[in-house]
C-alpha cells in the first residue's frame, strides 16, 4: 500500500492507457492509488482503462497530449504541479517502435522514436522533479527494455532510446536521492502486447530460458514493488522482467 496521507496518494502513468500501461494503472489502483493517465487521444483504450481503476474503487482521471510536444506536456501538466496535487508516483511509460537495419533507417523512423521514448521522458517526469524535492519524497519509474540492455538487431534507434533512459535514470539517481526521492527503472523483456504481436515466437522463445514471453501483470508486479513500501531502499536499479533474456 501507499504511504498513508491526508488523502488519497495519486500515480501519473504516462503512456497509462493500454498494454502495460493499462496494467500498471489497474494494479496501482488496487494498491490504493488515483490514476492519473495520459494519452495521445480518448479512445476505448481509454474507457476499458477507466473501468479497471473504477472497479478497485479509486478514480481515474485522463490527461490527453503528445509526450513529443513539450509546449502541449507543459500545459496539460501544470495543474499537477500544485502541492497538493503532486503524484506519489510518476511511472514513464510511453513508448514506441520503428524497426529497421540501421543501413536502411530513414530519419523519421530515428527521430519519432527517440521523441517518444526520450525525449518524452524528460518532457513529462522533469516538471515534477523540483515540487518532489521541495516535498523531499516521491517515486519516479521508468519503463525502459532488454533492449536498452543488450542492443538488438534492427532496433538501433529503440536500443539507443531505451539505453538512454536507463542511463537518465541513473544520473538523475545520484542527483535526487538525498531529497528522499526513489527513482528507478523496470526492463521488460518479450511481454505479449500489441507492439510484440507479430513477432517470430518461433526464433524468439529459444532465447528466452523461461520458454514462454511475459505477461503485462508481471511487469505492473515490478512497478507496484517500486512504488511501494518494500523497495524502500532500491534506488537507481533496472529491475528486469524478462524471463532470463538478459541475464
Amino acid at each position: 500500500m501507499p504511504q498513508e496521507s491526508a488523502s488519497t496518494p495519486t500515480a501519473l502513468i504516462i503512456g497509462g492507457c493500454k498494454g502495460i500501461g493499462r496494467a500498471i494503472a489497474a494494479r496501482l489502483a488496487r494498491d490504493g492509488f488515483d490514476i492519473l493517465a495520459s494519452s495521445r487521444q480518448d479512445s476505448q483504450d481509454v474507457v476499458a482503462t477507466a473501468e479497471l481503476v473504477h472497479q478497485a474503487g479509486r478514480q481515474f482521471t485522463l490527461l490527453t497530449f503528445d509526450v513529443g510536444n513539450r509546449e502541449q506536456c507543459r500545459a496539460a501538466l501544470a495543474p499537477l504541479l500544485a502541492d497538493a496535487a503532486l503524484p506519489e508516483v510518476v511511472v514513464y511509460n510511453a513508448g514506441m517502435a520503428r524497426d529497421n537495419l540501421f543501413a536502411f533507417m530513414d530519419p523519421s523512423e530515428w527521430q519519432d522514436v527517440i521523441r517518444t521514448n526520450l525525449d518524452g521522458f524528460y518532457n513529462t517526469v522533469q516538471p515534477f522533479v523540483f515540487g518532489m524535492i521541495a516535498r523531499r519524497r516521491g517515486r519516479i519509474i521508468a519503463i525502459s527494455s532488454a533492449s536498452g540492455q543488450a542492443g538488438q538487431a534492427g532496433q538501433v534507434n529503440y536500443s539507443a532510446a531505451k539505453a538512454a533512459l536507463i542511463g537518465a535514470v541513473k544520473a538523475l539517481a545520484r542527483e535526487i536521492g538525498r531529497k528522499g526521492i526513489l527513482v528507478n527503472v523496470v526492463a521488460p523483456g518479450v511481454i505479449s502486447t500489441a507492439m510484440t504481436a507479430e513477432l517470430p515466437l518461433e526464433r524468439i522463445l529459444p532465447l528466452i530460458p523461461l520458454n514462454r514471453v511475459g505477461a503485462v501483470d508481471e511487469v505492473a508486479g515490478a512497478v507496484s514493488f517500486l512504488a511501494g513500501p518494500d523497495s524502500s531502499y532500491v534506488h537507481g536499479q533496472v529491475l528486469a522482467v524478462n524471463g532470463g533474456l538478459v541475464i
